[in-house]
């Protein structure tokens, strides 16, 4: 995908339309947030907003907080939080930015049809988030 700069660096057409582009660095770091609009602590608690990062050199910290620039990987890593402390449990490490920015569209259409299996991230079970959360994406459950 040709890195268009109609949004922040990333082509819009491509992204399904309730991700949003939230920031985007200088360096080529892209944080694509999921329904800002109603993770907004009065229809869905605000720190549950699921963030896709795009970073360069591979992300250790929470959402917030911006990666340490790292001169020992050259590597774009890409990282779907669904909330600060629970994150899709595998390394999507790219040796170029275009190929990261594949995935993550790739990933935030997956998301958004409901295709991400999010249940099993959780170590303690929400199920009437998890009933809401399946209503606002297109699908009923990944299990």
């Amino acid at each position: 995908m040709p890195d268009s700069e109609t949004d922040g660096g990333i082509d819009r057409s491509r992204l399904p339309d309730d991700w949003t582009v939230w920031s985007q660095g200088e360096d080529g770091r892209l944080v694509l947030a999921y329904r800002p609009d109603v993770f907004n602590a009065a229809d869905f608690p605000a720190p549950c907003l699921p963030t896709l990062y795009l970073t360069h050199g591979k992300r250790t910290r929470r959402p917030g907080v911006n990666p340490a620039d790292t001169a020992d990987s050259a590597d774009w890593f890409v990282t779907l939080y669904l909330e600060p402390d629970v994150s899709l449990n595998e390394t999507l490490r790219f040796p170029t930015r275009e190929e990261a920015l594949e995935r993550t569209v790739a990933l935030a259409r997956q998301f958004d049809n409901g295709e991400i299996d999010y249940r099993s991230l959780y170590q303690v079970p929400r199920e009437e988030y998890f009933d809401r959360l399946d209503d606002l994406t297109d699908g009923e459950s990944a299990e």
